[in-house]
């Protein structure tokens, strides 16, 4: 027995909606330093704030399934859901080549790579990936891609520091973005870039291991096999990827193979949360709040970057910080998520006004 999944999953819009919410709560600190789990690790390890854009490409994968089998199932043509996907796919990277950075577009320096755009790419290849192969052509891809990663991580002579170095001042992935994306990076370090060339590789991986969750939950009829499915595999993932960082470290700059693996398991074990407390216990309305994010991801996080420019600019993050959030939290890193969480909810404000108007922005 198979089933179908029709209509929209609201455990999925929760965790999507609870990994915009925290992107925005990161993106936006008050002052630094940030608490440790709200920063990025240096370089090797994870925190908190490492989890949410893996998360968000683990979400496409999980979606992707979901929509597009169900549109092929309503007879829609393969040709016709690539132009769709390309079309989606170009959208999203121009928004962010040309939109985020507004209104500083300077095209000899624009940033060429980005968020938005690891995103587009990200799920043009696995969407194609995905209408051409069954789940066993899925596993292959998604572990080809990995070692395709790691033959070059391991293998290609870097000048500078020769093969097989994982360290920030000199590495494959970095000597690659500066032979071909030079001054095109991102700002704060103009020589190499998180979402760079080499990295997309494992970063396509984890759409992958999303659109095989999407899998699991078309074809698995009944709460508990899911449940276990989710769990069972979650952990394994987290159990692979600590294993690996034995030889292969942990790290979201290079998206290592390792680090793909344990924000997969760790995307699982999130969203089998969200999928009993929403679907299983019937406890949708507590959420509610992390689900009118959701309605509304892409758009909610584009708006946030241009609003965040706006304080900057006009001088409002200073006077919020200083006369409203380090009145209400002397301690400078309590203020600084207090005027963070400002943010969020103003984002909230504008997510609301569009789910009561049953308004979905679509790229």
């Amino acid at each position: 027995m198979q089933q179908t999944v029709t209509g929209r999953l609201k455990s999925l819009d929760v965790f999507r909606g609870f990994t915009i919410a925290a992107m925005i709560l990161v993106n936006n600190p008050g002052s630094w330093p940030a608490y440790g789990p709200l920063m990025h690790a240096e370089w090797h390890g994870w925190t908190f704030t490492d989890t949410v854009f893996p998360f968000f490409l683990w979400i496409v994968g999980v979606a992707m399934t979901l929509s597009t089998a169900r549109r092929i199932e309503c007879g829609q043509s393969r040709a016709g859901l690539l132009r769709h996907a390309l079309q989606r796919a170009a959208i999203l990277f121009l928004i962010g080549v040309f939109i985020m950075p507004l209104p500083d577009i300077d095209l000899a320096t624009i940033r060429i790579p980005g968020v938005l755009q690891r995103i587009a790419v990200c799920y043009l290849i696995a969407f194609v990936i995905f209408l051409h192969t069954k789940v066993r052509g899925q596993i292959l891809w998604l572990l080809g891609l990995n070692a395709a990663y790691l033959l070059l991580m391991w293998f290609y002579p870097t000048p500078g520091c020769g093969a097989g170095s994982w360290s920030m001042d000199c590495n494959l992935a970095r000597y690659v973005d500066s032979l071909l994306l030079k001054g095109h990076m991102w700002k704060q370090t103009r020589d190499w870039d998180p979402e760079g060339i080499v990295s997309t590789l494992p970063a396509i991986s984890t759409v992958l291991f999303g659109a095989l969750a999407g899998h699991v939950l078309r074809h698995f009829p009944w709460h508990a096999a899911r449940l276990q499915a989710f769990v069972f595999g979650g952990s394994a993932l987290v159990a692979a990827g600590q294993v690996m960082s034995i030889w292969i470290p942990i790290n979201k700059n290079l998206w290592t193979t390792s680090f793909a693996f344990l924000m997969a398991g760790l995307a699982m074990l999130g969203f089998a949360l969200a999928y009993w407390l929403v679907e299983v216990r019937g406890l949708g309305g507590w959420f509610r709040f992390f689900e009118i994010y959701g309605s509304n991801a892409i758009l909610v996080y584009v708006l946030s970057g241009l609003l965040g420019d706006v304080f900057d600019r006009t001088g409002l993050h200073r006077w919020w910080y200083d006369n409203v959030c380090l009145a209400l939290a002397p301690a400078p890193r309590n203020a600084s998520v207090l005027y963070a969480l400002t943010h969020v909810f103003l984002l909230w404000l504008l997510a609301w006004a569009l789910w009561r108007r049953r308004w979905f922005v679509k790229f």
